[in-house]
């Protein structure tokens, strides 16, 4: 059975940064990819960031250009996501989920993924 398990949320002040991760265990399917989301207190998820496992393809949210990371540790089957200035607008439940979701840019539409982590809060403020 897949299970995905995020960690490295926290409080954070504005400016600040988080290295959230994404631990897979149970699937040696190297065509999954992995994806970030998260969602805010009334507003609908939405994708972050995404990886495909197997070539490294990265795809991003506008939001996330420039500021946040996504990166693999194929040996440790865990996927990061560093996220750099943060703002109170990037406060939030994040979740990490996998699937086979291809092509590349369909990576952030989280019906396109099956499996789903129990999310990780990243609170930004002063």
């Amino acid at each position: 059975q897949v299970q995905l398990v995020e960690s490295g949320g926290g409080s954070v002040q504005p400016g600040g940064s988080l290295t959230l991760s994404c631990a897979a265990s149970g699937y040696t399917d190297s065509s999954m990819s992995v994806g970030w989301f998260r969602q805010a207190p009334g507003k609908e998820r939405e994708g972050v960031a995404g990886i495909a496992t197997i070539t490294g393809s990265t795809y991003y949210a506008d939001f996330a250009k420039g500021r946040f990371t996504i990166s693999q540790d194929n040996a440790k089957n865990t996927v990061y996501l560093q996220m750099n200035s943060l703002t109170p607008e990037d406060t939030a439940v994040y979740y990490c989920a996998a699937g086979e979701v291809w092509p590349i840019a369909t990576m952030l539409m989280a019906n396109e993924y099956t499996y789903w982590g129990q999310g990780t809060q990243v609170t930004v403020s002063s």
